[in-house]
């Protein structure tokens, strides 16, 4: 079934508003940072990640909602980046294995409908000694914020283009076979009901250096 008129039209500039305030961004900057060799985002979304990637890197985006791409091209052109731009969703990547050094997902683990498949393919196409670049919001760190977002996911989530609010981003990601190094955690301005935003680096275990000492 195709996507209608409020997730293509409306839905973009929505999220656009809330999710580009001076925390969410100061938190890109400093994750996007480390993001090296072939790049591959997935969940580009309006492309609020855009100025934020080092210059020269080799990038590579995509999202499955076709209502983005405009703002997305718009801010890869005015961030001088020439990347690849798919409409297409992460749950099936059309793209070889260990082809990119380096993944990248901010506020999107939380909207994929089938987000343990998506994280198997974004494994599978990341180099062995790759690194995925996470910056996503879910479950809450306090049980009565827990309670409230479980009591809200099933109007929250037509309203959000699918989103869960107590998606637990660490478990989800070692469930995949990843081994997480969280980097921090904090609330956003935006509101606490989206729970706790957390941040770091997901490595293949075989890459870590605790496996490369075995």
């Amino acid at each position: 079934m195709g996507m209608g008129l409020y997730q293509t039209a409306v839905l973009p500039r929505l999220i656009d508003l809330a999710m580009r305030g001076d925390d969410i961004n100061s938190l890109r900057a400093t994750l996007l940072a480390r993001a090296r060799g072939r790049t591959l985002e997935v969940g580009f979304g309006t492309g609020l990640n855009a100025r934020h990637y080092p210059k020269g890197i080799d990038l590579v985006v995509v999202d499955d909602n076709p209502g983005m791409s405009d703002l997305a091209t718009r801010r890869l052109h005015q961030a001088g980046l020439h990347a690849r731009h798919e409409v297409l969703s992460g749950e099936s990547l059309p793209f070889a294995d260990g082809s990119f050094d380096t993944v990248v997902v901010t506020f999107t683990l939380c909207s994929i409908n089938d987000v343990a498949s998506a994280l198997r393919e974004m494994g599978r196409v990341l180099a062995p000694d790759g690194q995925l670049l996470f910056l996503e919001h879910g479950l809450a760190d306090d049980e009565g914020s827990r309670r409230w977002q479980r009591r809200l996911n099933p109007v929250w989530q037509p309203l959000a283009g699918g989103c869960h609010l107590d998606r637990d981003t660490g478990a989800l990601l070692r469930s995949a076979g990843f081994d997480v190094e969280m980097q921090g955690q904090t609330r956003l301005s935006v509101g606490a009901i989206l729970g706790t935003v957390r941040w770091g680096i997901a490595r293949h275990p075989s890459s870590t250096p605790a496996a490369d000492k075995g």
